[in-house]
C-alpha cells in the first residue's frame, strides 16, 4: 500500500534527510519520498499499523501531519532534526 502525508516543519533537504534516513529504519516501509515544496511524505507499507508508526514517528522528529497540533515542542525538535540532516548528509 502507498501512503501520503502532509506534515508541519518541513522546511529544507536537512529536514528530508533526517526524514528519510529515520523511517527507513522502520520495519516494512519502502519507497520513501519526501517533496519539501508540497511537505508531503509518501511511501509503501503492508498494513495500517506500519502508516500509524510512520505518523507517530514523524510526530516524534518534529513533523507532525497537518491534522495534528503544530505546538512549540514540535517546532524545536524539527529544527534538531532538520540540523541532524544536514550534519548527516
Amino acid at each position: 500500500m502507498n501512503t501520503s502525508i502532509v506534515v508541519q516543519n518541513l522546511k529544507c533537504g536537512g529536514c528530508a534527510n533526517s526524514i528519510t534516513t529515520k523511517l527507513a529504519e522502520i520495519e516494512n516501509i519502502t519507497d520513501i519520498n519526501v517533496d519539501v515544496d508540497s511537505s508531503l511524505i509518501t511511501f509503501s507499507h503492508n498494513n495500517k499499523v506500519d502508516a500509524a508508526t510512520v505518523k507517530d514517528k514523524l510526530k516524534i522528529l518534529g513533523y507532525p501531519s497537518i491534522d495534528d497540533d503544530n505546538n512549540l515542542m514540535f517546532k524545536a525538535k524539527s529544527f534538531v532534526s532538520c540540523a541532524t540532516g544536514k550534519l548527516s548528509k
